[in-house]
């Protein structure tokens, strides 16, 4: 009697098991206020961007935050936060460079920025308390997130910046020789998805010419509006499906 208690038991057991639902993967976003922005009147493009998935399949978890550099997210905690969540099949795409430019030191307009390029130049820095920190590369920075996303068994997906509305003879500046190819260079190197969503929203401002770009931007010439976010968010996903390997598509609405 007992040992068909135990057998019973355990076939139960196995059954929950077997038929417990499987957890959703999560989509996690990383970055600045383009991706992330509570200001009222404006809108980064990760939050219309869950719109175009299919979340009764996969979780999308906006994890960007305004005014932060890959250098801030990292220093802050923001990023280990994200890694101690991440679980094998999740995906996690990072898009920073709008708040990297400044000279690296402990001032108040210093501290976001970080050294130019992809290699492994440092800086170390003093604060007035005695703490002492190293400065990296901006590629340094997305090597280490996405290396680590790895080690978790997630999906790291290299996006490069949105430009900003500045025009210069009809054309917007794009960031082709800068923090959009550092972005490229370090996906490449790391075997990384790449959406160049820089080389794509610049494209589309040009066809639309700088007075109805100027219509996205209420405040600044970084900060979109809703509306701005959402022709951002499908510029994104527009970027996605000419990645054709890339296991995130497969969760994407067909709209």
């Amino acid at each position: 009697m007992n040992k068909r208690i135990i057998l019973l038991g355990l076939f139960v057991a196995a059954s929950i098991i077997a038929f417990k639902k499987k957890e959703k993967p999560v989509l996690y976003l990383i970055g600045d206020s383009t991706v992330r922005n509570a200001n009222k009147g404006t809108s980064g493009w990760g939050t219309p961007v869950a719109e175009l998935f299919d979340t009764t399949r996969i979780q999308v978890k906006n994890k960007a935050m305004a005014g932060r550099s890959t250098r801030t997210f990292l220093s802050e905690g923001r990023w280990e936060s994200v890694l101690q969540s991440l679980r094998p099949g999740d995906f996690v795409t990072m898009q920073f460079g709008h708040n990297e430019g400044s000279v690296p030191d402990t001032t108040k307009a210093g501290r976001r920025g970080v050294l130019k390029g992809t290699g492994e130049e440092t800086k170390v820095l003093t604060w007035p308390d005695g703490k002492k920190e190293t400065v990296h590369t901006y590629g340094w920075y997305l090597r280490k997130f996405v290396r680590e996303a790895k080690a978790k068994g997630a999906i790291p997906i290299i996006v490069s910046m949105i430009p900003r509305n500045q025009f210069n003879n009809g054309k917007v500046l794009r960031a082709a020789e800068s923090f959009g190819q550092w972005a490229n260079d370090v996906a490449h190197e790391e075997n990384a998805y790449f959406i160049d969503l820089n080389t794509i929203v610049a494209d589309k401002y040009d066809q639309m010419g700088p007075e109805k770009v100027k219509t996205f931007f209420p405040e600044d010439h970084t900060h979109t509006n809703l509306e701005g976010a959402k022709f951002n968010a499908l510029a994104l996903v527009e970027g996605l499906r000419t990645v054709k390997d890339c296991p995130l598509n497969k969760y994407l609405l067909n709209k």
